[in-house]
C-alpha cells in the first residue's frame, strides 16, 4: 500500500511524515521546504504478530508495511505549473490513496499560505487542482477519440463516457463521486488513473487541546467531516506535533505518553485503521518456527490469490489451505488443540480469506 501525503504549504504535512516515519527529513516554516518526494516505510501495528511470534518462538516477525510519500506543498494554480504543481501532480498519480492533511489549529507563528484558517477553502484549493489536471488528461484523451469514433463503435461508446466525466469535473466534483456500473466503462475509468477518482483520507491536524475529545468541540475538524461524508471519505484526528514526540519514544514510554493525554492509540494506529477500511484490506497471518508474517490483502480474495502473494508457485499450484483463527488459535494453547476442537478447517479454491486468518498453505508444482 502506498500512500501519498499533501496538504497545502504549512499545514503540518511533513511534520506527520517526519514523526510516522522517524525520517528526521528537513522541515521548515515555509512553503516547499519539501522539494523532491519523500519515501518512508511504515510498519503496520499488529498486537497479534507479537502473540503470534511468541506462541511459536519464531526467529522472526515480519509485519505488513505502507510506504509513505511526503509530496510538495501545493498552492492555486499548480495545474499550470505554479509552484512544484507538475511535479506534485504526477506524484500524486503513483500512489493507492490520498492522505489529504488539513490544518485545523490556530497559531500566530506558524503563518497560513491565505492568511488564516479555513479547511473547506484549503481542502478545495486542492482538489480544484486536482480537477484540472483531470480535465486536461480527459481532454487529451477526447481529441483522440474522436478522431476514430466515428467508424468505431467501441470507440465512440468510450467517448460518451470521457466526456461525461470531463462534464461531472467542471461541475466541481471529483471524478469518484460519478455513478459508473457497467464493467467495460469502469475498466476504462480505471486506465485514465485520475487523481480525483482516488481514495481520500483527511487528517485533520488539531492542537494538543484537542486531542482528547477527538476533535468533538474544534469547529474546524467537524466542518471536515461533514464534508468527508459527502464522498465517502475517512476522517482521523491527529496533532502533528504530538506525534513527532511521540516518534522519540520507545514502546513503554509512548504507552505512558498516550495514556497521560487520554488517548488509546497513535496517529499511526489511527491512519492505518482508515486506510484498511477506505481502501477495503485485511491482513491474514502465516506463522512458525522460522517466521511469522502478516500479509495485506483486499477483502474478498480467495485462498489462491493470497497464497500468491506470498509467491506465485503458491497460487500456480494451490490445493488446499489449513486455516485456523488467530484468536481460537491462541485460546487452545497449541495447533494440535485447534485440531482436535475442530477449529483448524481445510479450505479450497473457493474459500474467501477472512481477517486474523492463521494459513498453511499446500501446494504442488
Amino acid at each position: 500500500m502506498k500512500l501519498g501525503i499533501v496538504g497545502l504549504p504549512n499545514v503540518g504535512k511533513s511534520t506527520l511524515f517526519n514523526s510516522l516515519t522517524k525520517a528526521g527529513a528537513e522541515s521548515a516554516n515555509y512553503p516547499f521546504c519539501t522539494i523532491d518526494p519523500n519515501v518512508g516505510i511504515v510498519t503496520v501495528p499488529d498486537e497479534r504478530l507479537k502473540l503470534l511470534g511468541d506462541f511459536y518462538h519464531s526467529k522472526k516477525v515480519t509485519p505488513a508495511v505502507i510506504e509513505f510519500v511526503d509530496i510538495a506543498g501545493l498552492v492555486k494554480g499548480a495545474s499550470k505549473g505554479e509552484g512544484l504543481g507538475n511535479q506534485f501532480l504526477a506524484n500524486i498519480r503513483e500512489v493507492d490513496a490520498i492522505v489529504h492533511v488539513v490544518r485545523c489549529f490556530e497559531d500566530e507563528n506558524v503563518v497560513h499560505v491565505d492568511g488564516n484558517i479555513d479547511p473547506l477553502r484549503d481542502i478545495e484549493t486542492i482538489e480544484l487542482e486536482l480537477i484540472f489536471s483531470d480535465i486536461e488528461i480527459l481532454d487529451r484523451r477526447i481529441a483522440k477519440a474522436t478522431k476514430v469514433a466515428r467508424n468505431d463503435k467501441s470507440v465512440a461508446k468510450e467517448l460518451k463516457l470521457l466526456e461525461r466525466i470531463k462534464a461531472h469535473l467542471e461541475d466541481g466534483k471529483a471524478a469518484k463521486t460519478l455513478e459508473i456500473t457497467e464493467d467495460e466503462e469502469l475498466a476504462w475509468f480505471a486506465d485514465y488513473n485520475l487523481l480525483t477518482a482516488k481514495p481520500v483520507i483527511y487528517a485533520a491536524n488539531v492542537a494538543e487541546d484537542d486531542l482528547a475529545d477527538d476533535g468533538a468541540s474544534n469547529k474546524h475538524v467537524q466542518k471536515v467531516k461533514e464534508f468527508a461524508k459527502k464522498e465517502n471519505s475517512e476522517v482521523f484526528v491527529i496533532c502533528a506535533q504530538i506525534e513527532q514526540e511521540i516518534a522519540e519514544l520507545d514502546d513503554d514510554e509512548k504507552k505512558m505518553f498516550l495514556e497521560d493525554l487520554g488517548l488509546t492509540e497513535s496517529g499511526l494506529e489511527k491512519l492505518v485503521k482508515a486506510s484498511y477500511s477506505l481502501l477495503g484490506l485485511l491482513s491474514y497471518l502465516t506463522s512458525g518456527e522460522d517466521e511469522t508474517r502478516a500479509w495485506t490483502i483486499t477483502q474478498g480474495t480467495k485462498a489462491p490469490q493470497a497464497a500468491g502473494k506470498i509467491h506465485t508457485d503458491f497460487e500456480r499450484g494451490f490445493i488446499k489451505a489449513e486455516v485456523v483463527n488467530y484468536q481460537d488459535l491462541l485460546d487452545c494453547g497449541s495447533y494440535a488443540g485447534a485440531r482436535e476442537k475442530g477449529l483448524v478447517r481445510m479450505e479450497g479454491k473457493e474459500y474467501v480469506v477472512k481477517d486474523g486468518d492463521v494459513i498453511l498453505f499446500r501446494f504442488n508444482v
